[in-house]
């Protein structure tokens, strides 16, 4: 039976990554973690693929009332907002050593997911440093890819094996992982072109965006999400991004819809929109966060010419 310790010394900050063969294992090792969590009275988040939640309710019987449970497959649809949810919960119990297991990639993730949820992965070990906290995240070895299972071993310090902590040889910096994500996006199928904008036109934005979302199988509700995304967007492209930028809006063969904005900007932290802003500080990341709330999944890509930002809606 693989027992996974929940034990960290004051201030330290753990992050393995736990490969699991099926569902014995998964209940041992996952399971093992939280009983003893809860065993030392700490505070446990389990925010995992909905079948594992059953799963493992079912292991735990009584003590999974203790539990503070998440489907990650909502919570997680979009990688952005995971980090976020991690930090308020571990915020609301600074006083205790909080214990997470986090499940962010499991089969039938999209190429787009999988890779921002890798930066995600690789970003926590930047935005917990110093934090009484444990994030323990399992790895489905037969379902996912053995490129995933690689950018595991990166972006984890540490990887639980047979019970035991050990360091992992593989594990990189954050900074080169994300580069790695960096890859150049997709262009659309069809055709996108480009409509220009620039200071004191936000309202045209709005407009045209308005008038192209009519035409999709958006509902009233997501046409409006889509709009204060894009509005959100621009407005940062006016503000941090040169006064200028481009939008593009396409929809997808899997019933969605983009859209991209591009600009002469540059993101100089890489945790802006993955927390939650600080209402103390200027401007604190509002903007990506919004869009981050708002779609099903952002993406981010840094040149030295500029930044492109991708925004991702279902129409279901």
């Amino acid at each position: 039976m693989m027992n996974v310790s929940a034990s960290t010394a004051p201030g330290d900050f753990v992050h393995p990554a736990f490969f699991y063969r099926g569902r014995a294992e998964y209940v041992a090792g996952v399971g093992g973690f939280v009983r003893a969590a809860l065993a030392a009275d700490e505070p446990v988040l389990v925010a995992v693929p909905g079948p594992r939640l059953d799963v493992l309710r079912e292991s735990l019987d009584a003590a999974a009332a203790e539990v503070t449970w998440a489907d990650m497959t909502r919570l997680g649809h979009n990688p952005g907002r995971i980090l976020a949810a991690l930090q308020d919960f571990a915020g609301r119990h600074a006083d205790r050593a909080a214990r997470i297991v986090g499940e962010p990639i499991w089969p039938g993730r999209s190429q787009a997911e999988v890779l921002e949820a890798t930066r995600h992965e690789a970003l926590i070990n930047t935005a917990f440093a110093g934090r009484r906290a444990t994030v323990l995240c399992p790895y489905d070895v037969v379902g996912l890819s053995a490129a995933v299972v690689s950018d595991a071993r990166r972006t984890h310090p540490t990887l639980m094996t047979e019970g035991e902590n050990l360091l992992s040889p593989e594990y990189a910096d954050a900074s080169a992982v994300c580069a790695d994500c960096d890859g150049p996006l997709p262009e659309p199928d069809g055709d996108a072109p480009p409509f220009a904008y620039a200071s004191g036109e936000l309202g045209e934005v709005r407009a045209y965006t308005e008038t192209w979302a009519r035409g999709t199988a958006l509902s009233t509700a997501r046409r409006g999400d889509l709009i204060l995304a894009v509005s959100e967007a621009a407005a940062n492209s006016l503000a941090h991004g040169g006064g200028s930028g481009s939008l593009r809006l396409w929809s997808t063969a899997g019933a969605g819809v983009v859209a991209e904005i591009r600009d002469g900007g540059h993101l100089a932290d890489p945790l802006a929109g993955r927390r939650r802003p600080s209402l103390a500080s200027v401007d604190g990341g509002r903007g990506l966060w919004m869009i981050h709330q708002l779609c099903d999944l952002v993406e981010i890509r840094a040149s030295d010419s500029g930044l492109t930002l991708r925004m991702h809606m279902t129409c279901s």
